[in-house]
């Protein structure tokens, strides 16, 4: 049995999932936490390192691994596979690493058929203002644009009911303790702890 945890994480653009991610794994020890590495056939971008920003592979490589099984999910986009590599999660989980998927609420669907005990996590705005002043702020987008973001992450914000947490970024350093704190209370489950500290255990009631 596995000793880390398994962690979906999905939110609107805009909500501020990616910079909770990144603060996340900044501020705790690489040994006990990471975000899953995608694998992918599109070519690299200038700064993107293999094995750091994906697992960059060939078309007929990437093929022979969906026949082998060795995708959680998977997904051909523009012409270009993107696919989780459940071994590689596996093995993260055995060394006791909780690990992250940052995926939309139709991937988590597709995740928790495979794996009913992964847990999830849904990033909301505090308000529909905010978020379009947060789209807005990146100053990348035209209104239409933005508009058209809105509408979708209205959308993705109606299944946050599928997921077992929920937390509202309003206040950033506020949302990462409590991002760090569903880890903590996973982590002390008493299952979790009669795992992790069997022979204390069996030392504290011998």
């Amino acid at each position: 049995m596995s000793l880390g945890n398994l962690y979906i994480i999905s939110a609107p653009s805009g909500a501020g999932k990616s910079s909770l991610i990144n603060a996340l794994l900044a501020d705790l020890p690489r040994s006990t936490v990471e975000l899953s590495i995608s694998h992918t056939t599109r070519s690299p971008r200038p700064g993107e390192e293999h094995g750091v920003h994906y697992y960059f592979t060939s078309h007929g490589d990437f093929e022979h691994l969906i026949s082998q099984g060795h995708f959680l999910e998977w997904a051909e986009v523009f012409g270009n596979y993107y696919g989780t590599s459940l071994p590689l999660i596996e093995r993260s989980l055995e060394e006791g690493i909780d690990v992250f998927l940052d995926i939309d609420w139709q991937g988590a669907r597709q995740i928790r058929e495979k794996l009913p005990n992964v847990k999830s996590i849904f990033i909301l705005p505090p308000s529909k203002a905010e978020l379009e002043n947060r789209l807005i702020g990146r100053g990348q987008d035209s209104a239409e644009v933005i508009q058209g973001r809105m509408n979708k992450a209205v959308s993705e914000m109606s299944h946050y009911n599928e997921f077992d947490y929920v937390i509202f970024n309003d206040d950033f350093d506020t949302a990462l303790t409590e991002l760090k704190s569903i880890l903590i209370a996973e982590r002390l489950k008493q299952e979790a702890q009669s795992i992790r500290h069997q022979a204390l255990i069996a030392e504290l009631l011998g």
